[in-house]
């Protein structure tokens, strides 16, 4: 799983049919400071994430195919929680 920042969208004019009906996102890995870390990564979006919101992707190919129930499915990453707010420091 990673913590990333939504960047913005992708719409394809032509994907696999296992991606009808889903959106993409553009996310941006983040560090454990909140620092753009690596390079972002296109995710699924089945949670309605907005702009700028922190989500937890998840990198786990399996769960993302058995959401698109395409078990063929070039799906890898898949936004599985949108943070409402950091935890603060113990």
């Amino acid at each position: 799983m990673v913590l990333a920042r939504v960047e913005g969208n992708l719409i394809a004019t032509r994907k696999h049919p296992s991606f009808q009906g889903w959106r993409f996102l553009v996310c941006q890995p983040l560090s454990a400071s909140g620092q753009p870390e690596g390079t972002p990564v296109v995710a699924i979006d089945p949670l309605g994430a907005a702009m700028h919101q922190q989500v937890v992707v998840s990198t786990d190919g399996a769960a993302a195919r058995m959401a698109v129930r395409d078990p063929k499915s070039p799906a890898r990453m898949m936004i599985i929680g949108i943070v409402d707010e950091a935890a603060s420091p113990a």
